[in-house]
């Protein structure tokens, strides 16, 4: 088998006879079913190998494998050896809901390289034995003579040896946005895989004409089974929010462990007794530890989900969009993602002056200007001529489905069909004699009409149709063709292709009577009409997206596998400062370090592999970028498994594409992009914020109860009260709080520090100066109500636990905004965070009220004047810090 599949380098660059020689065939009978049987044992079935992919229970597995879900399993077991079995409980049961929500979304994910297969074609037209039949596509083998037509996928590498104008849609394998010709005579040993004409790639399909040819390679020796392998390959990095919470979950473990040890410590040392002193460290321990955390944070992003989705986003893993609004780097593929993949022509040069033709796509609104002033196509009879030649020399149709203008056949020829309509004309099939098919020895197609008598009508490579042309339409005028017109045109053909257009020459010329129909006789003495330049239009609406990125602090880099011209032309009118492209070829001559260098300018890449476009990422990501990668073909699925964030495009993508992305753009749109961008800013935000919020918390309570253990009082908070506040009360409200809206100039910074913390110095004196008042509070309140007898001893603990859930609840509102005061964002803003701060202070209510609750969290009935006290000592938690805001506002605008 290795044997079979090692012959196959450079299938290309060797001649028909080698070919035959080497794969033992026969290039007129194919191979006979005996010897078939005998490779088909050797090769095996002809599909991608199967990625052995990561089994479901490990999937399942690494959802509880992070420090902070760890932190807590320690918790829950500690609680039930010491017999708070609730309390275990309670736990485990916040785990393993955080646990399913990231395994329903990652296990989808892992399904990724399923889609590879769906792009082979199931049947192949073979010769065995000298008899052509139709056989499953798995079944080829290496030396196999199959037959290509029109609409075929190919279902393996084929080095063609019979064309017949054959030309492949290979956009989904190398970017190339136009069909590929195909030739027979061989090609450079190192031409890049887009110019290798001699070979038909699997998983490409026919655009146009029908060939015949060997069987190079099959299954996973392919280039498309390569890339399958390259993709499989890959090993995806944990997401930034990951990162950071898996080292505040390690900081919280440590924490908790250190809390934990010192009160055991300090308890044993003050004589009590070890199982109260080991009650009272869990009890601390689990205060650390805000374990509505995980849960929130999953249930936030999948809430986002929705949001996402009204963007025009779909999220195929919970911490994607997160990820994206953390993107420093957006490597973009050209062609259907910038561009709209339709062909237009933009420009007709005619010898009485060019013009420009307006419009957009196959939508037949638009018309021609000349000298920035409009022109009437009627008015122009060379402007006539030439897009009548366009149309007759022609096979493509213009439909329209649902107000949707759609081209039919070559994308080249819809345009030319799209531009005759801007005129008013339509494409007329009648009267066709002859034709004389493109193929890419000649470059030109040439169709014999009977337009009240025989009429030869030419298009082709301007170059070669101006060879054949003895005369020139200027004007109205047919006269003859001379040195000065010559070079004018070449002049033209040279301009416009360094703007990055297509380029193709028209002519014509009037049949003689009984001249004979053969192209070495029609294709003389021809009358040039028009060089056509052409371009897949960029979307109207990516120039201001690309200027948003920009403004947002993320480059935008282009890596395409089209032409540096046209890529630097696409580029440039983008609004992308590009200054060169770098080829796929140079690429490979380029080391690490030159790399970098080059990255760090204006540059788009041209004329990439799919191990080019990988190898940018990995370098942009070990430069310390988190990179979002977006591509709609086979050849973008490896970088869009290795990027941080890989995004697909949802109309135009293949499977392979999508199967490998964490977003899916819905309408192929990279202004969906942007706002998807800034969407993850907000849920990274929201995450920020609550994460605060419930820390401050949990410190208040930590200094509750360690300050009432160091003055040698009994414990404040029961471990099932502590439960109760961070999962209950201040889980919801933290839920909520992760709903909040993006805040004003969300998409006016920066992106992050990648290697920030979720904490940074800032949030570190907030939490502690909230925690402390938090705590402290707490602290008086079962001071003072425990200082008033027997009585007063009893209720005092109710009454601090009530206190220090109303302080929590009220400190919430301090969260909403992290940069400006609370009335810059608008009280009423998130109308669901009030509501469920209403909820929760009734359920702390029905806690300290219901006789049900009460003895499940042992608790008493409060009074009116009890109520009262804890409402004046928590109102300072939200005026203070709202004042300290606005102060520093007042002092940011003095010094602007």
């Amino acid at each position: 088998m290795n044997e079979v599949r090692e012959v196959g380098v450079g299938w290309h660059a060797l001649d028909i006879a080698t070919v035959e020689r080497r794969l033992d065939t026969d290039r007129a009978r194919g191979l006979d079913a005996i010897e078939a049987g005998r490779r088909f044992e050797a090769t095996g079935p002809n599909r991608p190998e199967e990625s052995c992919g990561t089994p479901w229970y490990r999937v399942l597995g690494r959802q509880f494998t992070n420090a902070l879900i760890v932190v807590l399993v320690a918790a829950a077991v500690i609680s039930g050896a010491v017999g708070e079995t609730a309390d275990a409980l309670t736990i485990l049961g916040i785990v393993v809901l955080n646990g399913v929500l990231g395994f329903v979304q990652e296990w989808r994910a892992e399904k990724a390289l399923d889609a590879l297969r769906k792009l082979l074609s199931p049947f192949a037209t073979v010769c065995r034995d000298g008899e052509w039949t139709r056989l499953p596509a798995e079944r080829l083998v290496p030396g196999d003579l199959i037959r290509l037509e029109a609409g075929d996928g190919v279902p393996a590498d084929v080095r063609m040896m019979a064309v017949t104008d054959l030309r492949l849609d290979e956009s989904a394998l190398t970017g190339e946005s136009l069909p590929v010709p195909k030739a027979m005579d061989e090609v450079g040993a190192d031409a890049p895989l887009a110019e290798r004409a001699t070979m038909c790639w699997a998983g490409t399909t026919v655009a146009h004409g029908r060939g015949e040819g060997l069987v190079t390679v099959t299954g996973s020796g392919t280039e498309f089974g390569r890339i399958a392998h390259l993709a499989g390959t890959v090993v995806r990095e944990a997401t930034p929010l990951q990162r950071k919470l898996r080292t505040l979950g390690q900081q919280l473990g440590l924490a908790a462990l250190l809390v934990a040890v010192a009160v055991v410590l300090i308890g044993l040392a003050s004589g009590l007794e070890w199982i109260d002193v080991f009650l009272t460290g869990v009890s601390l321990a689990v205060a650390v530890i805000p374990e509505g955390l995980p849960a929130v944070v999953t249930i936030t992003l999948a809430l986002g989900i929705r949001t996402m989705t009204r963007r025009k986003a779909l999220l195929r893993r919970l911490p994607a969009a997160e990820t994206l609004g953390a993107a420093t780097v957006i490597c973009t593929d050209k062609t259907g993602t910038l561009t709209a993949n339709e062909m237009t022509v933009r420009d007709i040069w005619l010898a009485a002056g060019p013009l420009a033709v307006t419009g957009a796509g196959h939508d037949p609104e638009g018309g021609f200007e000349g000298d920035g002033a409009g022109v009437v196509a009627s008015d122009r009879p060379d402007l006539i001529a030439a897009l009548e030649t366009g149309l007759r020399c022609n096979h493509a149709r213009l439909v329209e489905e649902d107000g949707t203008w759609r081209g039919v056949g070559q994308p080249t020829e819809a345009a030319l069909v799209v531009a005759g309509r801007k005129a008013g004309l339509d494409a007329d099939p009648d009267g066709r004699m002859a034709e004389f098919p493109f193929t890419s020895d000649r470059k030109r197609m040439t169709i014999v009409v009977d337009d009240a008598g025989p009429v030869a009508h030419v298009k082709g490579a301007p170059e070669v149709v101006l060879d054949r042309c003895s005369f020139i339409l200027d004007g109205e005028t047919e006269r003859p063709l001379d040195a000065a017109d010559r070079a004018r045109i070449e002049t033209a053909i040279d301009e416009l292709g360094r703007g990055g257009r297509r380029t193709l020459g028209l002519a014509r010329r009037t049949v003689a009577a009984g001249e004979a129909l053969e192209e070495e006789v029609i294709e003389r003495g021809l009358t040039f009409l028009a060089v056509v330049g052409m371009l897949d239009p960029p979307r109207p609406e990516v120039p201001e997206a690309v200027a948003r990125a920009r403004g947002a602090g993320i480059a935008v880099v282009m890596i395409t596998g089209d032409s540096p011209a046209t890529a630097l032309a696409v580029a440039r009118v983008l609004g992308l400062e590009a200054n060169e492209a770098i080829t796929g070829p140079e690429l490979e001559r380029v080391d690490a370090t030159e790399l970098r260098a080059r990255l760090t300018g204006d540059v788009v890449f041209a004329r990439t592999t799919p191990s080019d476009k990988l190898r940018i990422v990995e370098t942009l990501q070990k430069m310390g970028h988190v990179v979002a990668m977006t591509g709609d073909g086979v050849n973008d699925a490896p970088a869009l498994q290795r990027a941080d964030v890989g995004i697909a495009m949802g109309i135009r993508g293949t499977d392979v594409a999508r199967g490998a992305s964490d977003i899916v753009i819905t309408d192929d749109n990279f202004a969906s992009i942007v706002g998807a961008v800034e969407e993850g800013r907000r849920q990274y935000d929201n995450i920020e914020k609550f994460t605060r919020y419930l820390l401050s918390s949990n410190t208040g309570e930590v200094v509750a109860i360690l300050g009432n253990l160091l003055l040698r009082g009994p414990l404040i908070l029961l471990p099932v009260q502590i439960l109760w506040m961070n999962l209950v009360t201040d889980g919801i409200t933290a839920l909520a709080l992760g709903l909040e809206p993006a805040e004003r100039g969300t998409m006016n910074r920066p992106p992050r520090d990648p290697r920030a913390q979720i904490i940074d110095g800032a949030g570190l004196v907030w939490i502690a100066a909230l925690g402390l008042y938090i705590g402290v509070a707490g602290l008086w309140l079962f001071r003072s109500y425990g200082a008033r007898g027997a009585e007063g001893l009893l209720v005092a603990q109710k009454v601090a636990f009530t206190g220090i859930v109303v302080l929590e609840n009220v400190n919430v509102f301090n969260f909403r905004a992290l940069r400006q005061p609370l009335a810059r964002v608008g009280y009423f803003t998130n109308p669901r965070l009030l509501l469920a701060w209403v909820s929760m202070i009734g359920l702390q209510a029905a806690a300290v009220y219901t006789p049900f609750l009460q003895r499940a969290l042992h608790t008493v009935p409060l009074g009116p004047t009890d109520w009262l006290v804890i409402v004046a000592i928590s109102a300072p938690v939200l005026i203070v810090p709202e004042a300290v805001k606005w102060i520093s506002r007042f002092r940011e605008r003095s010094t602007a």
